[in-house]
Parts: C-alpha cells; sequence; structure tokens
C-alpha cells in the first residue's frame, strides 16, 4: 500500500489536469498491448497488431525487457542527452521504438482520446466544484481510501510519500488499466506530484473511440456556423482571446463577439485575469462538440521522446 500524506496546504493546491498527454499514453498503451483479457480494447489491440508489421518485433522484445511503468517514464520529463555513452545510446534506440509504436498505437485515435479524457476532466471539474477535493479523493475506485489526509492506494512496493506543500496535479488516463491509481514523481508532468487514475470508457464509447472513420464535424458547422465550431475547438485546451485569435487567423474583435455569443449559449465560460480574458469550455461545449473532436486527426505538435 502506498500511502501519500497531504498538509492543508496541498489540499488547496490540488489541481486537475486534462491529460498527461500522448507521451504518457503511448508508455501506458505499451502495456496495454499484451494484456488480451480487457474487452474494452479489443478491437485496438487488433488494429494496433495489423498495422506494427515488421515492427512487432520489436515492440514485444521491449515490453519483456522492461516494464513501461515505470521503467520508461524518464521519457515524460523531454531529457535531451548528447552523449554517447551506452545508456545514452540504449535510450535513444527505446526513444525511436516507441516513437514508432506512438504513430501506430496513438496518434490516429489522439482526437478521441483527448476529447474522451476531457470530458473526464470537466465531469471531475464539477465534483470537485460541487463536493470539494474530499468528494474527489474518494471517488477513484473503491481499493482507494481518504481518510484524516492521507490517501492510500495499491502498490507492488509500499511506501510513505509526504507532499510537504508541493500538492498534488491529478489526471485521468484512457490507457491506465491495470494499476487503476499511479503516483508519478515530481521529475515529470508540471513539476508537482502527479497522481494519474484510470478512466476507463464504457462500451459504446470504446467502440467510438477505435472507429477511425467515424466523424461528425460537418454536422456541428451546419449547427452552430463553421467559424463558431472552429472557436470550440480552438478552447478544448482553453485560451485567450487574443490566442483565438491567432488560431483562428481572425481579428481579436471579432474572436470577442464569437465568444460572447457561444458564452451567451452556455458553451464557454470567460474569466478575466489581469489584463487577459481566458475562456473555457463548460461540460455543455464539451458534449456539443462531442463527434467534431472524435474525428481521427493528426497530433497537433510532433511528440518529443528524446532519449
Amino acid at each position: 500500500m502506498l500511502r501519500i500524506h497531504f498538509t492543508a496546504r496541498d489540499i488547496a493546491e490540488v489541481r486537475l489536469g486534462g491529460t498527461l498527454g500522448p507521451v504518457a499514453e503511448t508508455l501506458f498503451a505499451l502495456d496495454m498491448l499484451h494484456r488480451p483479457d480487457d474487452v474494452l480494447f479489443r478491437e485496438w489491440r487488433r488494429q494496433v497488431r495489423g498495422r506494427l508489421g515488421g515492427h512487432a518485433n520489436t515492440v514485444l522484445r521491449l515490453i519483456r525487457s522492461v516494464r513501461p511503468v515505470p521503467d520508461l517514464l524518464w521519457m515524460l520529463r523531454d531529457e535531451t542527452r548528447a552523449d554517447d555513452t551506452n545508456a545514452a545510446l540504449l535510450r535513444r534506440q527505446i526513444s525511436s521504438t516507441v516513437r514508432r509504436f506512438h504513430q501506430i498505437a496513438i496518434a490516429p485515435y489522439w482526437g478521441r482520446i483527448h476529447h474522451y479524457l476531457t470530458t473526464v476532466h470537466a465531469a471531475n471539474g464539477q465534483l470537485m466544484i460541487s463536493g470539494g477535493v474530499d468528494r474527489l479523493l474518494r471517488g477513484f475506485t473503491e481499493d482507494v481510501s481518504w481518510a484524516e489526509g492521507v490517501l492510500e492506494i495499491p502498490a507492488k512496493q509500499s511506501g510513505e510519500v509526504r507532499l510537504d506543500g508541493r500538492g498534488l496535479l491529478i489526471c485521468p488516463s484512457l490507457f491506465l488499466t491495470d494499476r487503476q491509481v499511479a503516483l508519478i514523481d515530481a521529475g515529470c508532468g508540471d513539476g508537482i506530484p502527479t497522481l494519474v487514475f484510470a478512466a476507463s470508457p464504457d462500451r459504446p464509447t470504446a467502440a467510438d473511440l477505435w472507429d477511425v472513420h467515424k466523424s461528425n464535424g460537418q454536422a456541428l458547422a451546419a449547427l452552430v456556423g463553421r467559424t463558431r465550431a472552429a472557436v470550440l475547438q480552438s478552447l478544448v485546451d482553453g485560451c485567450s482571446t487574443g490566442e483565438m485569435a491567432r488560431r483562428l487567423r481572425i481579428s481579436s474583435a471579432g474572436a470577442s463577439q464569437h465568444a460572447a455569443v457561444l458564452r451567451g449559449a452556455g458553451l464557454i465560460t470567460s474569466h478575466r485575469r489581469c489584463n487577459t480574458v481566458l475562456h473555457t469550455l463548460t461540460p455543455l461545449g464539451v458534449a456539443l462538440l462531442g463527434e467534431q473532436r472524435y474525428g481521427a486527426e493528426p497530433v497537433a505538435r510532433p511528440v518529443s521522446l528524446a532519449g
């Protein structure tokens, strides 16, 4: 059992994240690839194994030689190593294999995965608003207990972790199913300890996740207009009015006008910080975005897996 000790400051510093990103999901997916008992991922495994082709043996050797979690979590730190030591060369070889696996196993589905995790993030945000950190920490699984400032989670190695005012980042994961909850050290994520929990979908949602041919973006554009559909897309991660205008190549006044209409419809919320207005999707906005985000799409930026 792993025991995580919170101070009052740690409880105040609990933050919610939408996802640790495609690199983390790729590492968790390596673990999932050789777990045939999980029916929710059966279709994903079938598709991935069919596309791996000549890379299959290389990926399988990697899975057998290391445990992706925790042995490969150093990839989340985005470290670059220019030396030619054997260890550095091995890391570069591993990075190359994981990068190829990402392009085959995660990239074709990343738009759908990101949307799904965004809905989980929104639901947890509502849970935290209505019941506070206490209700959030009690709601992971039956195996996780929260009492008197101590969170206990099942672990192969027992230990005591004291946050000591650093706070905690909590993120959902689609592929982290075996462990259900995992603690990643402060060297990863945003530099604070990160608790990743399994966000397993129901069967219909899982079926949609792996259906790469399904898309309904045109229906959303017909409903709210092409530009406002694009505005909703741009706000999946939240952004300011200026950033929205740059992303969509429209004027700041136009971006502000579109935001006002969507805010009036209850699809986004806006908050002012100093001289900047930040916009985020509401749960209704996330739900309406639905199939637009579910379409297969490329990763916006190259995935860094430096060795």
